[in-house]
C-alpha cells in the first residue's frame, strides 16, 4: 500500500509564480524532495523508458515527514452561528434516503457525538427515523420509530420537543401518492427531563465528533437528497407538520422560523440561504450535488434554471471528497527562465515514492514556441482514482475481453476512500459521481503508471524532443479560464491522446483558432466528447452529467441533465450542437482493448494535397503495424469521419484502420435500435480515419484518431513510418506557407 502521498495546490504555473506540495505519510522520519523534468514517464519494458532530468532548486531537499487527514463526506456547516432555540423546537425536512440499513446517518442538528450532547434528527443503523436529545451528563434521550424508510422515496421527517411537556416526537410521511403495502408512516413519542445542550455547531448532513487523537471533525454522513429543511422555535403539532412542506408567509408558524434554508438558491456556488429574517447562511463542504431534483419535482421542467423551486434538493454521499485539505510542506518559486514543459515534485522516503505531476506554461502573452502542446487535464481528473478494475466487475472484462487484474493501487484506492472518486465511478449509495477535482493525491495518473492519459502523452512530449521540435505546453485549465486569446499566436497547437472531457469555452477556443487560421492537430481518439464545466469559485475542480446517451458507466437520473456550475446541458457534444467532427473531422467510433490495427493508405493520400504528409512512406506500407499500446498504432479507442456530422467536406481519408476483431465494440450512439453487427468482425462501421482537410485563412487539420497512434513513435528507435509521417506534418504545419482550400 502507498505510504507516502501528494498533491500540489495547483496543475499549471507561469515562470516568477510559486507552486505548493502538500505530502502526507504514514512513515517517521523526513522525506527526500526533489523537482524534475519528465520527458517520458514510460518505464515499461518495451517502452522509451523513464527519463527525468532534476532540476537544480533550493527547494530541493529533506523535509519532516507527517501523516496529514482529510475529512470525507460530504455536509453543510453554519457560517458564524446557529439557529436560535432556547426551549421547545421543531426540525423539519424533505429527505429521499440512498442507503439505508447501513450505519446512523444525520439529517441535521446541533450535536457533539462526543459528549453526547445537543439535539439530532437521525436515522439509525435499521433505517429508521429517529432522534437524540442530550446536556452531556448521561446517556441521551432517544426516540425511533419502528418502521424502517424507503430508498429513493421522498419522505417528511420531523422531530419536535415540547418543553413544558418534556415530550420528545419524530414523525415520518411517505410523499408517495399511491397507496403501498410498505407504507412508511409512523411517528414515536418519548418523555424526558433533559434540555439539550445547545453548544455544538448545527450541521446538515453530519454530526460533531472528535477523532481518535481528539481533534475536531465531522462524522455521521448522510446518503442521499435533502430539501427543505427548516428549524422552528416551538413544538409544532404533528397534525400540521405537512403544512411545512411549502412557504407560506401567512402560516401560523411562520413567527416561530428559526432557519429555512432554501437549496435552490445559489446553486451554482457554495452557499446556502437561509430565507428567515435571522439569516442562518451555511456552506456546502466537500461539493455535495447540487441542481437535483426535490421532493415536489413534477416532470413540467427539466431545466433548473428554468425551474429552480423543482431543484431544491442536495445529494450528499459518504465518499464526497472536494479538497484533502493538507498543509503546504514544500513551496517552490518557478525561475524566471524556467522552460515550459512537464514537470513533477518527486517524492522519496525509505523504499517508497510518489510523484506530483505539474505543467511549467510560457508567461502571459509571452509563447516560446510555434507550437503549442495542450495537456488534457480535464479528462485527467475525470478518469482520477478510478476504481474501475474493482467496481466495473464484468463490464470491464466484458469491455475489454479479458481478466481484470488488480495492481497495488487498486487495493490502496479500494480502502482508502479518503483519496476520493473518479467519474467513472459510483458513490456507495449507487449514484454516479459527477464532480472531480485534482486537490488530492494523483493515483494512476503520473510517470511510471500504465500507458493511459498521462504516461501515453509522454510518448508526445518524449518524440518531440527527440525530433527537436520546439513546442510550449498549456493545461486544459488555462484554456478553459483564458480562451483563444491563450492560444491566438501558435502557429499549430496539438492535443495529447485523449482530450475527451471537454467545456464549452475550450470548444469554442478551438474552432475559433481554426476560424483564424490556426493549425491543429489530434493525436488521439474519443476526444471532445463529454461536456463539463468548471467551478465558477473553487480552483480545479470540473462537473459532467452522463446524460441519455454514450459510452457511459452510470446515466444521471431524469431531471439532472443540466450542470449545477454553470445550468449547461452536459452530456456528449454531439448532443449539444458541437459533435467532434467539427473541432478535428472525426467522432468516436470504438473501443477494443486487445489487438491495435496499423493503418493502410487509401487512394485519397496520392492526393497532391497531401503528397509532403508521405514523403519517404511507400504507398504499400502498412503504417503503424507495431506500437506499445496493444501492438499497433490504431486501437485502443478510435475515431472515424462522418460528413453528416461535420466532417468537412473536403476532407481526406488519408489512411484507414478496420479489419478489427470481436473485441472492438461499436458505440452506442451511433445505432438507433439493438442488433448483432455491432463488433469489429460484422460492422463497416468500427474503423479508424485518419483525416486532412485545410481550415479558413491558410490553416489545416490532421487528425490521427487513435488513442494509440502516440504509443509507435518510439518503435525502432523513432525510426519508422509513423514517426516519419508525423514529422512530415509537424513541419509542414509550421510552415509559414499558407494551406489553400480547394475549390
Amino acid at each position: 500500500m502507498r505510504k507516502l502521498l501528494a498533491y500540489s495546490d495547483e496543475i499549471s504555473v507561469q515562470p516568477g509564480q510559486h507552486i505548493e506540495f502538500k505530502v502526507s505519510s504514514e512513515m517517521p522520519g523526513e522525506f527526500n524532495f526533489k523537482i524534475v523534468h519528465i520527458r517520458c514517464g514510460d518505464n515499461s519494458p518495451e517502452g522509451p523508458g523513464l527519463k527525468q532530468t532534476e532540476i537544480k532548486s533550493q527547494a530541493n531537499g529533506q523535509y519532516p515527514a507527517r501523516y496529514q487527514k482529510t475529512q470525507v463526506g460530504s455536509y453543510i456547516e453554519m457560517v458564524g452561528q446557529n439557529p436560535e432555540i432556547t426551549g421547545a423546537f421543531t426540525l423539519q425536512a424533505m429527505i429521499w434516503p440512498t442507503l439505508l440499513g447501513h450505519k446512523e446517518q444525520a439529517i441535521a442538528g446541533a450535536w457533539n457525538h462526543n459528549k453526547q450532547s445537543g439535539y439530532l434528527l437521525y436515522l439509525n443503523a435499521q433505517g429508521q427515523l429517529s432522534a437524540k436529545l442530550g446536556d452531556g451528563s448521561s446517556k441521551p434521550t432517544v426516540v425511533s420509530t419502528d418502521t424502517p424508510l424507503n430508498e429513493r422515496r421522498w419522505c417528511l421527517v420531523a422531530v419536535t420537543f415540547d418543553v413544558q411537556s418534556g415530550i420528545l416526537q419524530v414523525l415520518q410521511q411517505p410523499q408517495d401518492d399511491y397507496a403501498s403495502l410498505s407504507d412508511t408512516r409512523a411517528h414515536a413519542s418519548v418523555h424526558t427531563q433533559r434540555r439539550p445542550d445547545l453548544t455544538a455547531p448545527f450541521l446538515i448532513a453530519a454530526w460533531n465528533e472528535n477523532d481518535m487523537d481528539h481533534e475536531p471533525r465531522v462524522a455521521g454522513i448522510y446518503n442521499g437528497k435533502i430539501d427543505n429543511p427548516k428549524v422552528f422555535r416551538q413544538a409544532i403539532p404533528l397534525n400540521q407538520l405537512h403544512i411545512l412542506k411549502h412557504r407560506d408567509l401567512a402560516s401560523p408558524f411562520h413567527d416561530a422560523l428559526a432557519a429555512d434554508w432554501d437549496f435552490s438558491h445559489e446553486i451554482k456556488g457554495t452557499t446556502i440561504v437561509d430565507l428567515s429574517v435571522n439569516g442562518i447562511n451555511g456552506r456546502t463542504v466537500n461539493l455535495p450535488t447540487r441542481a437535483m431534483t426535490g421532493w415536489n419535482h413534477d416532470a413540467s421542467e427539466m431545466n433548473w434554471t428554468h425551474r429552480p423551486s423543482h431543484y431544491g434538493a442536495i445529494h450528499f454521499h459518504e465518499d464526497d471528497v472536494y479538497d484533502c485539505g493538507w498543509e503546504t510542506d514544500v513551496r517552490w518559486k518557478i525561475p524566471d527562465d524556467q522552460k515550459s514543459g512537464t514537470y513533477a515534485a518527486y517524492f522519496s522516503q525509505a523504499d517508497h515514492w510518489f510523484y506530483a505531476p505539474f505543467y511549467v506554461r510560457p508567461k502571459k502573452g509571452k509563447p516560446t514556441a510555434k507550437l503549442c502542446l495542450i495537456i488534457a487535464t480535464a479528462s485527467y481528473y475525470a478518469y482520477l482514482n478510478n476504481q474501475m478494475p474493482v467496481t466495473w466487475d464484468s463490464l470491464e472484462e466484458h469491455s475489454s475481453n479479458t481478466f481484470t487484474v488488480l495492481s497495488e493501487t487498486d487495493l490502496h484506492l479500494k480502502t482508502h476512500p479518503e483519496h476520493g472518486l473518479s467519474m467513472y465511478d459510483n458513490h456507495t449509495d449507487g449514484s454516479g459521481v459527477c464532480y472531480a477535482s485534482r486537490l488530492r493525491p494523483f493515483m494512476k495518473m503520473g510517470p511510471t503508471d500504465d500507458l493511459w492519459q498521462y504516461n501515453a502523452d509522454t510518448h508526445i512530449t518524449d518524440w518531440l524532443e527527440e525530433t527537436d521540435i520546439e513546442f510550449d505546453v498549456i493545461t486544459d485549465d488555462d484554456l478553459n479560464a483564458e480562451g483563444v486569446e491563450l492560444i491566438r499566436d501558435y502557429t499549430c497547437v496539438m492535443t495529447t491522446t485523449h482530450p475527451e472531457y471537454y467545456s464549452h469555452p475550450m470548444m469554442i477556443s478551438l474552432i475559433n483558432y481554426q476560424n483564424q487560421g490556426g493549425r491543429f492537430i489530434y493525436m488521439g481518439g474519443n476526444g471532445f466528447y463529454w461536456r463539463v464545466a468548471y467551478h465558477p469559485e473553487l480552483p480545479g475542480v470540473i462537473e459532467m452529467r452522463r446524460a441519455e446517451d454514450g459510452m457511459r458507466s452510470w446515466i444521471a437520473e431524469p431531471g439532472e441533465y443540466y450542470m449545477s456550475f454553470t445550468g449547461e446541458l452536459s452530456g456528449l457534444w454531439r448532443r449539444n450542437g458541437i459533435p467532434p467532427e467539427r473541432i478535428c473531422g472525426t467522432g468516436f467510433s470504438a473501443q477494443g482493448f486487445n489487438h491495435s490495427r496499423p493503418y493502410e493508405r487509401t487512394a485519397a493520400s496520392h492526393d497532391p494535397r497531401v503528397e509532403w504528409m508521405f514523403e519517404n512512406i511507400a504507398a504499400s506500407e502498412s503504417i503503424g503495424d507495431f506500437g506499445l499500446v496493444f501492438g499497433g498504432a490504431a486501437g485502443s479507442e478510435i475515431d472515424s469521419a462522418d460528413y453528416n456530422l461535420g466532417t468537412a467536406p473536403h476532407a481526406l481519408i488519408v489512411a484507414e484502420a478496420s479489419n478489427f476483431g470481436p473485441d472492438f465494440h461499436w458505440v452506442n450512439e451511433e445505432f438507433l435500435h439493438t442488433h448483432s453487427a455491432v463488433n469489429g468482425e460484422n460492422c463497416p462501421h468500427v474503423r479508424c480515419d485518419m483525416v486532412f482537410y485545410e481550415t479558413p485563412k491558410g490553416g489545416a487539420v490532421f487528425s490521427a484518431s487513435s488513442i494509440a497512434f502516440s504509443g509507435a513513435l518510439s518503435y525502432n528507435q523513432y525510426q519508422n513510418n509513423v514517426s516519419r509521417l508525423l514529422a512530415n506534418v509537424v513541419r509542414r504545419f509550421l510552415d509559414p506557407v499558407a494551406f489553400e482550400v480547394p475549390s
